[in-house]
């Protein structure tokens, strides 16, 4: 693999940050040097790496502030925080064997590194058993069905010994979290303090809880308010969540799913191209099923990592079970109506996840390219579905579509559909952090300000128990447009979207502290 190589190039404090954490090395950076690899994440194996981590500056001071904003971030959540202790999602990562489904090496190879892996869940769960002795009972309910769902799927070919070492092995993690869920503490509540430095640390910035609340208000509110006057041109007199929940229950069929989504798929791509939205415009996006490890995603981007040989990257849709009721595969593909799927796309491959990819494996320098803030990798899909609006995609789909039945309005209502969810997630995750909020009255939110109703507005809820920094699409897509704003005045007559894409994609996905950078090398 041509870019493999470039793993000999670490500067030694960005080896010791990927030892750290191997699987978001081998799937986000494609480092498949740490194929069937794990982390110790026991009490004394997280010290033992934390005390690795620092050494001589970077030469170059965004890179060194860029690094050091990982470290810090690491430092805090495990070091001070001890999150590893109280949170199962940390672990979960640990027995994760997703990303060796997708096509990035020979199926020889990623079969015997998946079987590497496997026989390392018996450490992996000894290690989690050890250190989780402090979960809240709130985030022990919400997670207890993904740790359960993590053998889910495992290939049938497996050495039997091997498998039967690891599902024994995972029944114990079950039992712990099932334990937990009983006898845990109360709650799950960080604190206001504690929840604004875990934001800011990793970031490079400090936050103020109240004024990012603040800012969360007032962004529901424009966007209501453009929803309202979507909705109005669709459905005149008409109240606008009751007529989205309408919308929403029009989609595709089981069989349909997957060729809707290639046809969002290529008409983004085409968007993209035509518009010059991003740096570059290359690579092969395959839409295909989600493999069984990954069902418990409904459509997520799988790309390209900047260390690998140039492989194809895959936009996954997960289908409808061939077990579920009709009324079950129906509540479930209103996920992809034919209002929210066009903007789904949008996100996940162009000028989303898939054209971020691509720009990461040309970013400058190994930082860059293997360290990525995951609020801007999230507030950048998202801002670029709003972009879409602003250059009408609604409008240059339909009439490629040649279908009376859908218009540019509704590719705007899902985008303000898609995007109201996710402004509550902040208000939510600072209510609920902060003490001010209940997980009922935070489901009562969403219940409120989105279509989510019962119980997908519960475990929308439920997830910033353990996810406490689920505001982040919001809060990058609100700090790209802000600095866009800024582009605008300083650029004058010489800004463009192409420039100014290409000048922050450029700092690979930076800590959203670090993003002004692109004002001076645009």
């Amino acid at each position: 693999m041509p870019y493999q190589s470039q793993h000999d190039e670490l500067p030694p404090r960005l080896r010791a940050l990927a030892d750290l954490m191997p699987g978001d090395m081998r799937e986000g950076a494609g480092m498949h040097r740490y194929d069937g690899k794990v982390a110790d994440m026991s009490p004394d194996g997280v010290e033992a790496a934390l005390s690795r981590l620092g050494g001589d500056p970077l030469d170059d001071p965004h890179d060194e502030a860029h690094l050091t904003a990982f470290e810090n971030a690491l430092r805090y959540e495990w070091g001070e925080l001890g999150l590893h202790r109280v949170n199962p999602l940390y672990h979960l990562a640990e027995l994760d064997l997703s990303g060796y489904d997708r096509e990035y090496a020979p199926r020889v190879e990623r079969d015997a590194a998946r079987i590497a892996h496997l026989a390392e869940w018996p450490r992996v769960v000894d290690n989690a058993i050890t250190a989780l002795d402090r979960v809240p009972a709130p985030v022990a309910e919400a997670l207890i069905g993904a740790v359960r769902g993590v053998a889910d799927g495992l290939p049938g070919d497996l050495p039997a010994d091997i498998r039967e070492r690891a599902l024994a092995a995972h029944a114990r993690l079950v039992a712990h979290i099932e334990r937990a869920a009983r006898e845990g503490p109360a709650s799950a509540a960080l604190g206001t303090r504690t929840l604004a430095r875990l934001m800011g640390c990793g970031e490079a910035v400090e936050v103020d809880p109240a004024d990012l609340e603040a800012r969360a208000r007032a962004e529901r509110d424009r966007l209501r308010s453009l929803l309202a006057e979507s909705v109005g041109r669709l459905a005149p007199g008409r109240q606008p969540m009751e007529f989205v929940r309408e919308l929403t229950r029009r989609h595709p069929d089981t069989d349909g799913v997957l060729d809707a989504a290639r046809q969002w798929t290529r008409l983004a791509l085409e968007f993209t191209a035509e518009r010059r939205l991003v740096p570059y415009t290359d690579g092969e996006c395959r839409v295909d099923a989600s493999p069984a490890s990954q069902r418990w995603a409904t459509a997520m981007m799988a790309w390209s990592g900047p260390w690998e040989a140039d492989t194809p990257s895959f936009y996954f849709i997960t289908p409808p079970d061939a077990s579920w009721s009709e009324e079950e595969a129906d509540e479930w593909l209103e996920m992809f109506s034919h209002t929210t799927l066009p903007a789904v796309s949008v996100h996940e491959v162009a000028p989303g996840h898939f054209s971020h990819g691509r720009a990461l494996r040309r970013a400058p320098g190994p930082v860059r390219r293997g360290l990525h803030s995951m609020t801007f990798a999230e507030g950048w899909a998202h801002y670029v579905e709003e972009v879409c609006v602003e250059e009408g995609f609604g409008a240059y789909a339909a009439e490629r579509l040649g279908d009376d039945s859908w218009t540019a309005d509704h590719y705007e209502i899902g985008v303000w559909v898609e995007a109201l969810i996710r402004v509550t997630r902040l208000s939510v995750a600072i209510g609920v952090h902060s003490g001010t909020m209940t997980v009922e009255q935070a489901a009562a939110k969403f219940a409120e300000d989105t279509p989510l109703q019962g119980p997908a507005a519960l475990s929308e809820a439920r997830r910033a128990t353990f996810d406490p920094t689920y505001g982040r699409y919001t809060w990058g897509k609100l700090e790209i447009l802000r600095l866009r704003e800024r582009a605008r005045r300083q650029w004058g007559e010489k800004f463009t979207l192409e420039r100014f894409h290409r000048a922050l994609l450029d700092l690979g996905s930076p800590p959203l502290g670090l993003i002004d950078a692109a004002l001076a090398h645009g």
